[in-house]
């Protein structure tokens, strides 16, 4: 005979009270046990890991019994098909639901084409080692936003299922503050206000999106409220006024990919560094000086797009306490916008704000 193999299921058992009579099955277990979301938890029943009195509760809307002791088998989670890899990570927070940090520009978040390995994936996968209860069964962070590879700044993932689905829902609703960080070329006018367009993929070139008219029937609709905080030198050639360079502080109201390159590509100022949006436009500070030459060279030296995610705010997904992360530019941004700030200013551009 065979001998029998243990199992490793984590077995939970839930005692219904009798104020939890008549409820559904799957919202009061997803009440009852912090960690597994309601999907999870619809997702075990399918799979038959509940049970009451020895019998498997198939139906999801299975109405609880007072006093009946539901068992719940939680299979371990699957190993992620991403290696674990260490990288150094700068966490700003971290719990046992989600861990926020610090992106470095360079560090893709997910791996694909060009990075198999080496992502953000990889490095959580390391330093969350045994701390992840399983997004949807699988030992895996849950990303629910992205930055592109070359934008540093402030991002979160979930280490648990619950704080997943949580996060994920407060995306959908856009209810997560965003402010990001943009060096442009030349300048936006008005110098604040909200850009509002449809965003879509750019027909067979994947890597680009446009912008369309809003309302249009394709794409999706993209808001990014925006304050030029600072200008640099005057733009050679063009109006009087017009800055050679601006930080712009942009507050996303929608997350769109590339929505911040693109509406301000459109806008007329594109991010500095830019080799997708910024068009054949080139940085043409005005005058002659140690100053300008400084300026040009650091443009045509820094060899990403010049945007950075600053500040991040949402309501804790499972503590429900509102919570609020900011990280300062790195060297390379913090560089060039010292350059850019050397520039001489006319009489015609105005004081930088």
């Amino acid at each position: 005979m065979a001998e029998s193999e243990e199992s490793l299921d984590d077995l939970r058992v839930v005692s219904a009270p009798p104020e939890a009579a008549g409820e559904r099955l799957d919202k009061w277990l997803a009440a009852e046990l912090s960690d597994l979301s309601r999907t999870r938890v619809q997702a075990l029943i399918d799979e038959g890991a509940v049970t009451l009195d020895g019998v498997e509760i198939k139906d999801a809307k299975h109405k609880v019994r007072a006093h009946g002791a539901y068992e719940i088998a939680v299979p371990p989670p699957l190993e992620a098909i991403p290696i674990p890899q260490s990288i150094p990570l700068d966490v700003l927070f971290e719990d046992e639901h989600l861990i926020v940090l610090n992106k470095p520009a360079g560090l893709s978040v997910h791996p694909g084409p060009g990075h198999a390995d080496g992502t953000l994936v990889n490095a959580l996968l390391h330093h969350c080692a045994g701390q992840l209860s399983g997004i949807g069964g699988v030992a895996r962070p849950g990303i629910v936003h992205r930055l592109d590879m070359d934008t540093s700044g402030v991002m979160v993932a979930a280490k648990t299922d619950k704080a997943h689905q949580g996060l994920a829902k407060l995306f959908a609703k856009h209810d997560i503050e965003r402010r990001y960080m943009a060096l442009v070329r030349g300048g936006v006018r008005p110098r604040a206000g909200t850009i509002h367009t449809n965003i879509g993929r750019a027909g067979a070139d994947r890597q680009r999106v446009k912008i369309l008219p809003l309302g249009a029937s394709q794409g999706k609709e993209a808001i990014t409220h925006y304050e030029t905080a600072e200008i640099y030198g005057a733009q050679a050639g063009a109006a009087a006024g017009s800055p050679a360079a601006s930080l712009i502080h942009c507050t996303l109201e929608t997350g769109r990919t590339h929505q911040i390159r693109a509406h301000l590509s459109h806008s007329g100022a594109p991010v500095l560094g830019d080799a997708l949006y910024a068009g054949q436009g080139a940085f043409k500070p005005e005058g002659e000086s140690d100053a300008v030459s400084a300026a040009r060279d650091a443009v045509k030296q820094f060899s990403r797009q010049a945007l950075h995610a600053a500040l991040l705010g949402f309501v804790h997904p499972v503590t429900k306490k509102k919570r609020s992360f900011d990280a300062e530019p790195p060297a390379d941004f913090q560089t060039l916008r010292a350059a850019l700030s050397r520039l001489p200013v006319s009489a015609a551009t105005g004081r930088r704000s």
